[in-house]
Protein backbone atom coordinates (compact mmCIF):
# COMPACT_ATOMS: atom_id res chain seq x y z
CA UNK A 1 0.00 0.00 0.00
CA UNK A 2 1.24 3.44 -0.33
CA UNK A 3 0.87 6.63 1.38
CA UNK A 4 -2.18 9.18 0.02
CA UNK A 5 -0.60 11.83 -2.75
CA UNK A 6 0.42 15.09 -0.24
CA UNK A 7 -1.29 18.21 -1.83
CA UNK A 8 1.65 20.65 -2.75
CA UNK A 9 0.27 23.16 -0.34
CA UNK A 10 0.78 20.63 2.25
CA UNK A 11 4.26 19.64 1.29
CA UNK A 12 7.54 20.60 3.82
CA UNK A 13 9.90 22.33 2.76
CA UNK A 14 12.55 20.56 0.99
CA UNK A 15 16.45 20.71 2.82
CA UNK A 16 17.73 21.82 -0.63
CA UNK A 17 16.28 23.06 -4.11
CA UNK A 18 19.43 20.87 -5.15
CA UNK A 19 18.72 16.79 -5.71
CA UNK A 20 22.28 16.04 -5.19
CA UNK A 21 22.45 17.75 -1.42
CA UNK A 22 19.83 15.87 -0.24
CA UNK A 23 20.90 12.44 1.41
CA UNK A 24 19.29 8.63 0.74
CA UNK A 25 17.51 9.32 3.54
CA UNK A 26 15.62 12.18 2.87
CA UNK A 27 14.53 10.54 -0.72
CA UNK A 28 13.23 7.35 1.39
CA UNK A 29 11.51 9.84 3.72
CA UNK A 30 9.72 11.19 0.29
CA UNK A 31 8.75 7.98 -0.67
CA UNK A 32 7.47 6.37 2.54
CA UNK A 33 5.21 9.14 3.41
CA UNK A 34 4.12 9.48 -0.11
CA UNK A 35 5.44 13.02 -1.02
CA UNK A 36 7.84 11.71 -3.61
CA UNK A 37 4.82 11.24 -5.49
CA UNK A 38 4.27 15.42 -5.74
CA UNK A 39 8.12 16.07 -6.58
CA UNK A 40 8.90 18.11 -9.55
CA UNK A 41 12.62 17.19 -10.48
CA UNK A 42 14.33 19.29 -13.19
CA UNK A 43 16.95 18.39 -15.29
CA UNK A 44 18.98 21.26 -16.80
CA UNK A 45 20.46 20.91 -20.34
CA UNK A 46 22.52 23.10 -22.05
CA UNK A 47 25.62 22.70 -24.29
CA UNK A 48 29.30 24.01 -24.89
CA UNK A 49 29.72 25.24 -28.09
CA UNK A 50 30.98 28.19 -30.22
CA UNK A 51 29.19 31.46 -30.03
CA UNK A 52 30.59 33.57 -32.79
CA UNK A 53 34.27 35.60 -32.06
CA UNK A 54 33.17 37.76 -29.22
CA UNK A 55 31.24 34.93 -26.83
CA UNK A 56 32.46 32.04 -24.62
CA UNK A 57 31.49 28.80 -25.20
CA UNK A 58 30.05 28.76 -22.09
CA UNK A 59 26.95 31.03 -23.15
CA UNK A 60 24.13 28.09 -23.14
CA UNK A 61 25.18 26.61 -19.75
CA UNK A 62 25.29 30.31 -18.20
CA UNK A 63 22.23 31.34 -19.08
CA UNK A 64 20.47 28.14 -18.59
CA UNK A 65 21.87 28.74 -15.02
CA UNK A 66 21.04 32.36 -14.49
CA UNK A 67 17.55 31.56 -15.87
CA UNK A 68 17.30 29.06 -12.78
CA UNK A 69 18.83 31.08 -10.16
CA UNK A 70 16.54 34.19 -11.30
CA UNK A 71 13.45 31.87 -10.40
CA UNK A 72 14.90 30.26 -7.08
CA UNK A 73 14.04 33.08 -5.14
CA UNK A 74 10.20 33.21 -6.34
CA UNK A 75 9.47 29.56 -5.53
CA UNK A 76 7.44 29.03 -2.65
CA UNK A 77 9.62 27.26 0.20
CA UNK A 78 6.96 24.78 0.20
CA UNK A 79 7.27 24.46 -3.59
CA UNK A 80 8.83 21.01 -4.09
CA UNK A 81 11.00 21.50 -6.61
CA UNK A 82 14.26 19.50 -6.91
CA UNK A 83 16.82 20.48 -9.56
CA UNK A 84 19.30 18.17 -10.96
CA UNK A 85 22.92 18.40 -11.77
CA UNK A 86 22.91 20.35 -15.13
CA UNK A 87 23.95 18.23 -18.02
CA UNK A 88 26.73 20.99 -19.53
CA UNK A 89 27.67 18.86 -22.54
CA UNK A 90 25.08 17.98 -25.02
CA UNK A 91 24.39 17.40 -28.95
CA UNK A 92 25.85 20.55 -30.78
CA UNK A 93 27.36 18.21 -34.33
CA UNK A 94 26.26 22.12 -36.03
CA UNK A 95 29.02 23.76 -34.38
CA UNK A 96 31.72 20.79 -34.67
CA UNK A 97 33.94 23.04 -37.49
CA UNK A 98 34.40 26.08 -35.12
CA UNK A 99 37.30 24.86 -32.79
CA UNK A 100 36.72 24.19 -28.83
CA UNK A 101 32.91 22.91 -29.41
CA UNK A 102 31.86 19.41 -27.65
CA UNK A 103 29.49 17.69 -28.75
CA UNK A 104 27.60 14.06 -28.01
CA UNK A 105 26.19 11.85 -30.52
CA UNK A 106 22.22 11.84 -30.96
CA UNK A 107 22.45 8.51 -29.34
CA UNK A 108 24.66 9.32 -26.57
CA UNK A 109 22.87 12.15 -25.46
CA UNK A 110 19.40 10.39 -25.82
CA UNK A 111 20.84 7.19 -23.77
CA UNK A 112 22.05 9.95 -21.27
CA UNK A 113 19.26 12.09 -20.50
CA UNK A 114 17.03 8.91 -20.39
CA UNK A 115 18.95 6.99 -18.07
CA UNK A 116 18.91 9.98 -15.60
CA UNK A 117 15.21 10.00 -16.38
CA UNK A 118 14.70 6.54 -15.29
CA UNK A 119 17.00 7.31 -11.40
CA UNK A 120 14.46 10.10 -11.14
CA UNK A 121 11.92 7.19 -11.63
CA UNK A 122 13.35 5.05 -9.30
CA UNK A 123 13.67 7.76 -6.86
CA UNK A 124 9.58 7.60 -6.85
CA UNK A 125 9.39 11.21 -8.40
CA UNK A 126 6.77 10.81 -11.32
CA UNK A 127 7.85 14.64 -12.77
CA UNK A 128 10.25 15.85 -14.73
CA UNK A 129 11.01 19.17 -16.44
CA UNK A 130 13.55 18.51 -18.93
CA UNK A 131 14.69 22.70 -19.15
CA UNK A 132 16.86 23.66 -21.75
CA UNK A 133 19.34 26.20 -23.24
CA UNK A 134 20.23 24.71 -26.31
CA UNK A 135 17.91 25.23 -29.07
CA UNK A 136 19.86 22.24 -31.46
CA UNK A 137 18.56 19.74 -28.40
CA UNK A 138 14.95 20.71 -28.99
CA UNK A 139 13.61 17.87 -30.91
CA UNK A 140 15.99 15.83 -28.60
CA UNK A 141 13.97 16.37 -25.41
CA UNK A 142 10.62 15.34 -27.56
CA UNK A 143 12.22 11.90 -27.82
CA UNK A 144 13.61 11.67 -24.31
CA UNK A 145 10.04 13.02 -23.07
CA UNK A 146 8.02 10.30 -24.76
CA UNK A 147 10.53 7.10 -23.89
CA UNK A 148 10.48 8.35 -20.39
CA UNK A 149 6.49 8.10 -20.65
CA UNK A 150 6.57 5.11 -22.20
CA UNK A 151 9.74 3.24 -20.07
CA UNK A 152 8.53 4.92 -16.56
CA UNK A 153 5.58 6.01 -16.78
CA UNK A 154 6.61 9.73 -15.73
CA UNK A 155 4.94 13.01 -16.65
CA UNK A 156 7.79 14.72 -18.80
CA UNK A 157 7.57 18.25 -19.87
CA UNK A 158 10.19 19.62 -21.81
CA UNK A 159 10.76 23.43 -21.82
CA UNK A 160 13.65 25.97 -23.42
CA UNK A 161 14.80 29.30 -21.35
CA UNK A 162 13.98 30.81 -25.12
CA UNK A 163 10.77 29.73 -25.03
CA UNK A 164 8.86 30.51 -22.22
CA UNK A 165 6.58 33.85 -22.90
CA UNK A 166 8.28 37.22 -21.92
CA UNK A 167 6.07 40.48 -21.24
CA UNK A 168 6.02 42.84 -24.37
CA UNK A 169 7.78 45.17 -22.86
CA UNK A 170 10.98 43.35 -22.34
CA UNK A 171 10.58 40.93 -25.53
CA UNK A 172 9.87 44.36 -27.32
CA UNK A 173 13.17 45.64 -26.69
CA UNK A 174 14.39 43.36 -29.32
CA UNK A 175 13.07 43.45 -33.23
CA UNK A 176 11.08 41.01 -35.01
CA UNK A 177 13.69 40.76 -37.07
CA UNK A 178 16.32 39.83 -34.43
CA UNK A 179 13.31 37.76 -32.45
CA UNK A 180 13.58 35.78 -35.51
CA UNK A 181 17.06 35.63 -36.81
CA UNK A 182 19.36 36.51 -34.27
CA UNK A 183 18.91 32.95 -33.06
CA UNK A 184 22.77 32.19 -31.51
CA UNK A 185 25.31 34.44 -30.36
CA UNK A 186 22.62 37.53 -31.75
CA UNK A 187 21.65 40.83 -29.49
CA UNK A 188 19.49 39.05 -27.13
CA UNK A 189 21.76 35.99 -25.66
CA UNK A 190 24.97 38.76 -26.05
CA UNK A 191 22.89 40.99 -24.03
CA UNK A 192 22.46 38.32 -21.29
CA UNK A 193 25.50 37.76 -21.68
CA UNK A 194 26.47 41.14 -20.88
CA UNK A 195 24.50 40.47 -17.62
CA UNK A 196 25.37 37.92 -16.78
CA UNK A 197 29.30 37.36 -16.88
CA UNK A 198 30.31 40.75 -18.65
CA UNK A 199 34.05 40.00 -17.92
CA UNK A 200 33.78 36.90 -20.90
CA UNK A 201 32.09 39.33 -23.25
CA UNK A 202 34.61 41.13 -25.84
CA UNK A 203 31.81 43.29 -27.49
CA UNK A 204 34.85 45.00 -29.74
CA UNK A 205 34.57 41.56 -31.65
CA UNK A 206 30.44 41.95 -31.66
CA UNK A 207 28.87 43.26 -34.79
CA UNK A 208 25.68 43.04 -37.06
CA UNK A 209 25.68 39.17 -38.14
CA UNK A 210 23.42 39.14 -41.00
CA UNK A 211 21.65 35.09 -41.24
CA UNK A 212 21.25 33.68 -45.04
CA UNK A 213 18.02 32.53 -43.49
CA UNK A 214 16.91 36.26 -43.42
CA UNK A 215 18.11 36.31 -47.21
CA UNK A 216 15.97 33.50 -48.39
CA UNK A 217 12.97 34.36 -46.36
CA UNK A 218 13.08 37.36 -48.77
CA UNK A 219 13.09 35.43 -51.88
CA UNK A 220 11.44 32.31 -51.04
CA UNK A 221 7.47 32.18 -49.89
CA UNK A 222 7.80 29.16 -48.49
CA UNK A 223 11.14 27.43 -47.86
CA UNK A 224 11.78 31.25 -46.10
CA UNK A 225 8.47 31.58 -44.06
CA UNK A 226 10.07 29.45 -41.01
CA UNK A 227 7.34 27.10 -40.83
CA UNK A 228 6.79 25.37 -43.69
CA UNK A 229 10.16 24.11 -44.59
CA UNK A 230 13.42 22.85 -42.43
CA UNK A 231 17.04 23.05 -43.53
CA UNK A 232 19.35 20.61 -42.34
CA UNK A 233 22.52 23.26 -40.96
CA UNK A 234 25.77 23.79 -40.18
CA UNK A 235 26.04 27.13 -38.46
CA UNK A 236 28.57 28.16 -41.05
CA UNK A 237 25.41 28.17 -43.71
CA UNK A 238 23.85 31.03 -41.70
CA UNK A 239 27.50 33.11 -41.50
CA UNK A 240 30.85 31.76 -41.48
CA UNK A 241 31.89 33.58 -38.17
CA UNK A 242 29.43 31.45 -36.41
CA UNK A 243 27.12 34.21 -34.97
CA UNK A 244 23.50 35.46 -36.31
CA UNK A 245 22.02 38.55 -35.28
CA UNK A 246 22.54 42.18 -34.14
CA UNK A 247 25.36 41.52 -31.07
CA UNK A 248 26.84 45.11 -31.56
CA UNK A 249 22.82 46.19 -30.05
CA UNK A 250 23.52 44.48 -26.77
CA UNK A 251 23.66 45.79 -23.36
CA UNK A 252 23.21 44.46 -20.30
CA UNK A 253 20.08 46.19 -19.17
CA UNK A 254 18.60 44.26 -21.73
CA UNK A 255 20.05 40.83 -20.58
CA UNK A 256 18.82 41.29 -16.70
CA UNK A 257 15.34 42.41 -18.14
CA UNK A 258 15.10 38.93 -20.36
CA UNK A 259 17.14 36.79 -17.28
CA UNK A 260 14.36 37.92 -15.18
CA UNK A 261 11.24 37.87 -17.02
CA UNK A 262 12.49 34.17 -17.83
CA UNK A 263 13.05 33.67 -14.10
CA UNK A 264 9.52 34.59 -13.59
CA UNK A 265 8.07 32.31 -16.18
CA UNK A 266 9.80 29.20 -14.52
CA UNK A 267 8.75 29.71 -11.48
CA UNK A 268 5.17 29.77 -12.77
CA UNK A 269 5.65 27.01 -15.00
CA UNK A 270 7.17 25.00 -12.23
CA UNK A 271 3.98 25.90 -10.16
CA UNK A 272 1.64 24.21 -12.44
CA UNK A 273 3.57 20.96 -12.93
CA UNK A 274 3.72 20.75 -9.15
CA UNK A 275 -0.40 21.52 -9.17
CA UNK A 276 -0.65 19.02 -12.40
CA UNK A 277 -2.81 16.24 -11.38
CA UNK A 278 -0.93 12.69 -11.45
CA UNK A 279 -3.93 11.19 -13.62
CA UNK A 280 -2.51 13.23 -16.66
CA UNK A 281 -1.39 9.78 -17.88
CA UNK A 282 -3.52 7.39 -17.98
CA UNK A 283 -2.40 3.13 -17.89
CA UNK A 284 -4.43 2.32 -21.00
CA UNK A 285 -6.57 3.47 -23.45
CA UNK A 286 -10.46 2.87 -24.25
CA UNK A 287 -11.13 -0.70 -25.49
CA UNK A 288 -7.79 -1.85 -25.65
Amino acid sequence: MTAAAVPPSAFAALPSRFWAELSARDFAALKTTGQADQVVAVLPVAAIEQHGPHLPLSVDATLLQGVIDAALPQLPANLPVLFLPPQNVGLSPEHIRFPGTLTLSPATVIALWTELGECVARAGVKKLLLFNGHGGQVSVMDIVARELRTRCGLIVYSASWFSLPLPDAVAGQFSAEEHRFGIHAGEIETSMMLHLAPSTVQMQHAQHFRSTSQDRAERHAILGNGKSAKLGWQMQDYHPAGAVGNAAAATADKGRAVVEAAGVQLAALLQELAALPLDTLRDAPTGA
